[in-house]
């Protein structure tokens, strides 16, 4: 399968953006807030949803990064523990003053990061390594909407 490459704009993207990285593991040192560049990134080793469920489960190590984002805070997470693991939900967005809005990045164990951005800019790319690993998660995959291809990538 080719790398997948997704931009978000509106909350449908980000819905996409959200099934796609579902289940999706990091560490809380593979999470930057750049306040100057006005981004948030991270580097998370998602779940590849879309391969045939006859062969082997697998991961791949997936980039994401918002931008306009004029602040980030985190819920139940402490920065010091950088080889902390975390399991990713979902991701939604909650309007304030339109376009502006609340980005929320859910995980397990109620933890949660919030950015406060002043619209929608998100992109999310594969980076290449790809592995097998031993069990899927253990729940209905995510419904993952039809949509017109972003930039060369399958929705």
């Amino acid at each position: 399968m080719d790398l997948l490459k997704l931009v978000a704009f509106d909350e449908e993207d980000l819905a996409v953006l959200s099934a796609h990285l579902q289940d999706a593991a990091l560490r809380v040192e593979d999470v930057a807030f750049l306040p100057k560049e006005r981004r948030f990134a991270l580097c998370a080793r998602r779940f590849d949803w879309e391969s045939d469920p006859a062969e082997p489960p697998r991961r791949r190590l997936t980039g994401i990064h918002f931008d306009r984002v004029q602040n980030a805070r985190c819920r139940n997470m402490d920065p010091r523990r950088k080889d902390e693991v975390l399991n990713l939900l979902a991701v939604t967005f909650e309007p304030t003053t339109a376009p502006s809005g609340v980005v929320t990045l859910i995980f397990s164990e109620d933890r949660a990061i919030r950015l406060e951005v002043e619209c929608i800019e998100a992109q999310m790319k594969d980076m290449g390594p790809v592995w097998e690993v031993e069990s899927r998660p253990e729940h209905a995959p995510p419904v993952i909407l039809d949509q017109a291809p972003a930039s060369g990538g399958k929705a």
